[in-house]
């Protein structure tokens, strides 16, 4: 028989809280700044040029996106295809850009604008696509939804984030470091509705082409993730789909800056084993059944 264990000394809380509050003040706030430091260097983006699609929108995602790098230290350019972009990206100290990314002669040009400005891109945020009320999406039933729509969704959704990360991927690759973040929707990666079957395609596609373009580039120290937000409150949104979003988990919609933190996440250093992955923000509505 195996004698008995001896009994330990009662853990002691007393003794260690003492040892920490002996500890001189100027130390333990030394010690505080310093992990805090540290943190914030990991997230930072001091020193990298980022460029964020679809940015026109002074209630949208992009925009909400394009100010949370500036304030995160990314010198940053945006885009979208209207002259408002210019009123964005002085807001932000950006520098703004007019072009047509479904068109890929514009977006050849746009990579080369872009790098003559501000310099070299090591994150790309595409998230041109989501429609404004200008510029509405294409709400059909597949019997009647004609080629031409289709195609239109399609380029506009899915075409836009493989033009714009062709011109910068091969860049990133090179320099040995970089960020790519596409911009899907809940709406064709977790469900969809009636009359979007083109929209749900498109932005399905995203997330396909997220993870394809994530294995091509994995060993170049370049990733390649998507977001999927739910139904968020913008400019563009209709009452239906503000109602849905009062219906759902949460009771309430989403917001740009919600979006943006999970773009941020993706581009921030510190996410370097993190890739070919979608993060979906729509409060719990795809889990719930």
């Amino acid at each position: 028989m195996n004698s008995p264990r001896p009994r330990q000394a009662p853990y002691d809380r007393d003794d260690d809280l003492a040892e920490v509050i002996d500890l001189p003040a100027s130390e333990l706030a030394d010690e505080r700044a310093s992990q805090l430091g540290r943190i914030q260097e990991l997230d930072s983006l001091a020193g990298k040029i980022a460029l964020v699609t679809g940015a026109g929108a002074p209630d949208g995602i992009g925009y909400a996106i394009a100010t949370r790098l500036r304030l995160l230290g990314a010198a940053v350019a945006v885009v979208s295809t209207t002259k408002r972009i210019h009123e964005r990206a002085g807001e932000i100290d950006a520098v703004g850009f007019v072009a047509d990314l479904t068109d890929e002669a514009e977006v050849g040009g746009l990579a080369d604008a872009v790098v003559d400005a501000v310099g070299e891109v090591d994150i790309v945020v595409n998230n041109a696509g989501l429609t404004s009320k200008t510029d509405p999406a294409v709400v059909k039933p597949v019997a009647q939804l004609s080629y031409a729509d289709w195609q239109t969704e399609l380029a506009r959704n899915l075409d836009t984030s493989f033009l714009v990360s062709r011109a910068f991927v091969q860049g990133m690759a090179e320099r040995g470091w970089g960020r790519i973040v596409n911009v899907a929707a809940a709406v064709g990666v977790v469900n969809a509705v009636p009359a979007e079957a083109a929209y749900a395609a498109a932005k399905a596609g995203v997330t396909g082409l997220t993870k394809a373009l994530a294995t091509e580039v994995v060993a170049d120290g370049v990733t390649v993730n998507a977001i999927a937000p739910g139904l968020i409150r913008t400019g563009s949104s209709t009452v239906p789909e503000l109602q849905r979003g009062l219906d759902g988990p949460m009771g309430r919609p989403g917001t740009p800056e919600e979006v943006a933190a999970a773009a941020a996440f993706f581009c921030a250093p510190s996410a370097s084993y993190v890739t070919g992955q979608t993060l979906v923000v729509d409060g719990g509505a795809g889990i719930r059944g």
